[in-house]
């Protein structure tokens, strides 16, 4: 079988120094759509380095995206084609504000595999640490089409119950037709999200929005609109990859905002509102 849960659960935690610096950071937010209008103050702040803050979404990028969903599929006990494989979730917890420029120690290993019947799905734990302390920990989900049916544990039902009535705030974020082109820049070179080719092998007409650049022009759109452009205010940012953006596309962004916590869903304007990002949640101080 190409995935030996028992053998991944097993495997010793793998390490490695990352490190980024402001370039990196500016690249990040024009890939998710910062910068427009270029000369807005508010959006100097993501696109001028004498103003910069770093929106915490960059630690899905930090040191060139690595490790990733694409170091999760070399961990030992996985053997699978990127082909069948598709990001089904992320989750992000904020220990303190990301500087705009750091070294790191990154640690990740295999918390979790789960029998979905028609797919496997892997949850990849990343700590990232720095001589100061703990900045971050990422929960990737990945899910693997065709690898499952072992018979193994099928996980557990987290999924919160939907917001209530109608949303505080809703926006709209066109996505650039280029705008996949742009984003890999930061590390994600997945042929998935530029190659027609590889993109149809996959089984999708053309070439898709990286599900993380959907996920950073969400919370941008959050940070913006209802925490004041504050960033250092996220404290944590958990969502659903529930289905595809096309490049060239305009997502509408609607929010629910509770205390402590912003309910967040995102569907694509194009399509009938078809559903982008559910079960999302930003918490906030």
């Amino acid at each position: 079988m190409p995935i030996d849960a028992a053998k991944a659960l097993a495997a010793e935690p793998r390490s490695g120094e990352i490190s980024w610096n402001p370039k990196d950071v500016l690249l990040y937010h024009l890939g998710i759509g910062a910068g427009r209008p270029a000369t807005d103050p508010a959006e100097l702040r993501y696109t001028l380095e004498s103003r910069l803050h770093v929106l915490p979404s960059f630690a899905t990028v930090a040191g060139g995206g690595s490790p990733g969903v694409i170091g999760g599929l070399s961990m030992p006990g996985i053997d699978v084609d990127l082909a069948r494989v598709l990001h089904g979730g992320q989750s992000l917890t904020l220990h303190r504000p990301l500087p705009v420029e750091g070294t790191a120690t990154a640690t990740s290993r295999i918390t979790a595999v789960y029998d979905k019947g028609k797919a496997a799905v892997l949850v990849m734990r990343t700590d990232v640490a720095d001589t100061e302390g703990p900045l971050w920990t990422g929960d990737a989900r990945i899910y693997v089409r065709g690898e499952g049916g072992w018979g193994g544990d099928r996980g557990p039902d987290t999924r919160p119950e939907p917001p209530a009535g109608p949303p505080d705030r809703t926006v709209e974020r066109a996505v650039r037709e280029d705008q996949a082109l742009l984003y890999r820049l930061s590390g994600d070179w997945n042929p998935l999200h530029a190659d027609p080719e590889f993109a149809r092998r996959a089984g999708f007409d053309r070439p898709v929005l990286h599900g993380l650049c959907t996920y950073g022009i969400t919370l941008k759109a959050v940070v913006d609109t209802l925490l004041g452009g504050d960033v250092t205010r996220v404290r944590g940012y958990t969502t659903r990859f529930a289905g595809v953006v096309y490049p060239g596309e305009t997502l509408r962004v609607r929010m629910w905002r509770g205390e402590r916590e912003i309910r967040v869903s995102v569907g694509a304007v194009e399509r009938d509102d078809a559903p982008v990002l559910t079960d999302t949640c930003v918490r906030y101080a």
